[in-house]
């Protein structure tokens, strides 16, 4: 029976297909293979939690035992207990279980007394301290929102601080998070308001003088912030950036992460899913909240299986700088990009030119940023050009040591005050990524020249720094260790691998 309906309605489809365009019974035919899966998606996603149920019904089932037992060992011969009841249920529906204990009154005599205490009124003060307020700058401070939030109720003292000069530009200049405190008596006037100042560490307080009751402001230096070193880790999904936000880093401790391994990695053609990162840095906090993060003091990036380590070293002169896991100074070497996060819109070597329309010979790379996002030096140099070149549009050039010279063009602004012969450092901001010159859209194009000779940025060798030697060296492997250690505390890897375990300088 099931098989003549089967063909009856296989008759009574292919009969209404037959009427149907041939575009209409191809989309026909897709949906059902679109349901078929879909069922089978379905049957699939029963069978896995059928399974669950039954990995779950084992440690269930021990929990059901245990509870039964339990009112057995509950007994003590030295006290009274009664078992009331016990009911089980099924392991999905639960377990539940209820014991009588006997009462004090059924074990001992006792008796109510009542008596009567002759208490003598007395009249309490009201109370007239004051009340303190501590909370913290939330974005969009204003003078009215900070009076409303700590329970200031005083109009006079609000007109006062929106008239007051220095009290205005410090409301302006609030930094979120940072600390301010308030002093408010009973009725909600106003004694003491501290607010934090934007420079420096110091607060702006705004006093009630007790004589005449007037208002009074001056400067305060604040308490000293403790700094704190703290530690993340993370794996690569999808962005750097997307990455460091997952794992909890601050954004300027993320500017500084792209900028040191800058020289080692490309973040715009190296970056690979997988890839992981250790960072430790420094955090200031006040009375226990974050302020603002640090300096980075170490920090390593894994990709494609190599590792590469970055380690803040203070010299025995006092000055602090960057060096890879060999002792080797990051600041003398060049940044692969000029452009903190970018892409790489159009590579070096041959290609269509997209205003000419031939084939010409492309001698940079371009990153494709919106216009006015900063330029910085791949390397410390000299100014030797700024100004208009043809095609170029504005330009800037610099020249490094040992015959290496980089050219920034299309910028749409230079720094200020920027001139020939000037000295920059690596990093420093020179100009804004502009659209100006033969171009198409705003991007920044970037070449390396050694001895005139332009080469591909992106894989040319550069030279690089002196290395440490001495006395100093051995101070560095001294804080490398110490830092080694703490970054395998991140990551389980190294702290199981024999290898790892030994400092990176032997």
């Amino acid at each position: 029976m099931r098989t003549k309906k089967r063909a009856w309605i296989l008759a009574e489809l292919s009969a209404r297909l037959s009427g149907l365009s041939r575009q209409t019974a191809i989309e026909m035919r897709w949906r059902l293979g679109r349901l078929r899966w879909q069922l089978a998606r379905l049957h699939w996603r029963l069978a896995e939690l059928d399974e669950l149920r039954w990995r779950l019904a084992e440690p269930a089932a021990r929990f059901h035992d245990r509870l039964i037992a339990l009112p057995g060992r509950l007994f003590d011969n030295t006290r009274v207990w009664v078992v009331g009841g016990f009911a089980g249920m099924s392991i999905l529906g639960g377990v539940t279980a209820a014991t009588a204990v006997a009462t004090p009154e059924e074990l001992m005599d006792t008796r109510t007394v009542v008596e009567a205490l002759a208490v003598a009124p007395e009249n309490l003060p009201a109370p007239n301290l004051p009340f303190v307020h501590d909370d913290r700058v939330t974005p969009g401070d204003t003078a009215q929102s900070i009076f409303h939030r700590l329970n200031i109720d005083d109009p006079k003292a609000l007109a006062f601080v929106k008239s007051n000069k220095e009290t205005a530009r410090a409301l302006r200049q609030l930094r979120t998070g940072r600390s301010l405190t308030a002093v408010v008596d009973v009725s909600g006037r106003l004694l003491t308001l501290r607010l934090p100042l934007s420079q420096g560490d110091g607060y702006l307080v705004i006093e009630r003088n007790t004589t005449d009751q007037s208002l009074q402001v001056f400067k305060s230096s604040g308490a000293v912030q403790e700094a704190v070193t703290e530690m993340r880790s993370g794996v690569i999904k999808h962005s750097l950036f997307a990455a460091t936000e997952a794992a909890g880093l601050p954004d300027s401790i993320a500017t500084q992460f792209a900028d040191l391994f800058g020289t080692e990695v490309d973040f715009h053609s190296d970056l690979r899913r997988g890839d992981t990162f250790s960072v430790i840095y420094e955090a200031f906090y006040d009375r226990g909240l974050p302020t603002r993060a640090g300096r980075i003091l170490a920090a390593e990036f894994t990709s494609r299986g190599k590792r590469h380590s970055v380690f803040l070293h203070t010299s025995a002169k006092g000055r602090s700088e960057y060096y890879s896991g060999t002792g080797q100074s990051l600041r003398g070497s060049f940044l692969r990009s000029p452009l903190e996060f970018s892409k790489v819109t159009s590579n070096f070597g041959g290609r269509m030119h997209p205003v000419l329309r031939n084939w010409r010979n492309h001698r940079g790379v371009d990153f494709g940023a919106p216009t006015g996002t900063p330029v910085r030096a791949t390397s410390d140099g000299t100014v030797s050009f700024v100004g208009v070149q043809r095609g170029y549009g504005n330009i800037i050039v610099l020249r490094h040591r040992g015959a290496v010279s980089t050219a920034y063009a299309h910028l749409s602004a230079f720094a200020p005050n920027l001139r020939t012969g000037d000295t920059v450092e690596q990093g420093e901001t020179i100009g804004r990524v502009g659209a100006t010159g033969r171009v198409t859209g705003p991007h920044l194009h970037y070449e390396v020249r050694i001895d005139g000779v332009a080469h591909d940025p992106l894989i040319v060798a550069l030279p690089g720094s002196e290395p440490l030697a001495g006395e100093e060296l051995t101070r560095f492997r001294a804080n490398v260790r110490a830092m080694h250690a703490r970054l395998a505390l991140l990551d389980y890897r190294f702290a199981s691998n024999d290898d790892a375990a030994q400092p990176l300088i032997q």
